[in-house]
């Protein structure tokens, strides 16, 4: 179909993110490109300050959008959140754990910028906790087997886990009573307090008693305590391990996705996915990482509810043609598997789309696998091709 402006739709050029627990092929065989050696981890398309997406037109996601606010993303869109592009599309590939983290909401995001700023901590200084004042909620969707820690596990089932390792770790049985006797969010979180602020004379101590008892195995909790002896091998000495094992463990398959709300903790273990969250880099770590572990802001931040896992169900919405729809207005993910026949994305607002195999004809523009797209809002959009296509969008509805 013809565009009422020919230079609507733009080809993108994303930015990689290289942290060490990414994948040195996932990411590279993606996008095409040689596989250097060195880790991989996020493919970022949007508009963050941090690795604002180049426009092949010319310039940046960010420079166009601010050119016309209104025209790019719709003025639904700008009354909602100014002017700016809510939502940012990752494609993640972990080779081993992230770090164990949980993102603020909006009003603590907003707290938490403003009192670094006022004490004059440099945006990029490492010890600092709050890059920007936006909160981060997420949609993460499996594209490999994926595996993750995400949330509190219901306390009953914490409580049996708990009773078989303090039976082999006696060190453990401190925090089986506290939480015994007080089985609500309060213990929880009076559980959580006391591992992450453990005294470091102690910590080692605990850490290993508790990874030895992983390690021993058992029918019960199988997959908890092989996760705990892989991460007390790999992150010795690291409260976060034994915190790991009060969270839900989960497998995805392939297209099944979890929203993550602020406060949820989790880490993601190992896999490919699909993640579209708030347009946020504000991460509050508690484990596994070599960067700033900030204890208190965590403790702040953390949402101890217990309960399953947070599963996103998709919306089957046509064939081939499916919608994660999470309760937030930041963002939204559809998918469409593409099988010659032309899909029309209907007006709405500002999306991005992002070729996973195949390729795809997006309003005449071309996209191998891995090619990505800016798609202005209003503008209805001819797909044609074969493969898998996935579009980010807000979920406001226009």
């Amino acid at each position: 179909m013809t565009l009422s402006r020919t230079s609507a739709v733009d080809r993108l050029d994303n930015q990689v993110k290289p942290y060490a627990w990414g994948s040195a092929t996932v990411i590279p065989q993606l996008l095409g490109r040689p596989v250097t050696g060195e880790p991989q981890a996020e493919l970022w398309l949007g508009a963050h300050p941090a690795a604002p997406s180049r426009l092949a037109g010319g310039g940046t996601l960010p420079d166009r959008i601010a050119a016309d606010p209104a025209g790019e993303l719709s003025p639904a869109v700008v009354d909602r959140f100014g002017p700016r592009l809510p939502f940012l599309l990752k494609v993640i590939a972990a080779e081993r754990p992230l770090s164990l983290q949980a993102h603020p909401d909006l009003a603590q995001a907003r707290a938490g910028y403003a009192e670094e700023e006022a004490r004059g901590v440099p945006v990029d200084a490492p010890e600092r906790s709050y890059k920007d004042p936006n909160h981060k909620p997420e949609l993460v969707c499996a594209l490999t087997p994926f595996e993750a820690l995400c949330g509190f596990r219901a306390i009953p089932d914490t409580l049996a886990l708990l009773t078989l390792l303090a039976s082999r770790a006696p060190v453990l049985q401190t925090y089986l009573d506290a939480l015994a006797a007080r089985p609500d969010p309060q213990g929880l979180r009076e559980v959580v307090t006391g591992l992450l602020t453990v005294p470091a004379d102690r910590r080692q101590r605990l850490v290993d008693a508790v990874t030895a008892a992983c390690r021993a195995g058992g029918p019960d909790f199988a997959v908890e305590l092989e996760t705990g002896a892989q991460l007390g091998a790999a992150y010795p000495g690291d409260p976060g391990v034994v915190i790991a094992l009060l969270l839900n463990r989960v497998r995805l398959a392939p297209g099944e996705a979890l929203f993550l709300a602020a406060g949820n903790v989790h880490c993601y273990l190992s896999g490919t996915a699909v993640e579209v969250l708030a347009n946020s880099d504000n991460v509050l770590r508690g484990g596994f990482t070599a960067k700033h572990v900030d204890v208190p802001e965590l403790l702040r931040v953390v949402d101890v509810t217990a309960g399953p896992p947070p599963l996103l169900a998709p919306v089957e919405v046509a064939p081939g043609h499916r919608a994660y729809v999470p309760p937030v207005p930041d963002f939204r993910l559809e998918t469409y598997e593409l099988a010659g026949d032309p899909v029309t994305l209907a007006a709405a607002g500002p999306r991005i789309v992002l070729v996973l195999s195949g390729r795809a004809t997006v309003a005449g523009l071309e996209l191998d696998r891995g090619g990505s797209a800016w798609l202005p809002a209003g503008e209805p959009v001819t797909v044609r091709g074969s493969g898998t296509l996935c579009v980010a969008t807000t979920n406001l509805g226009a």
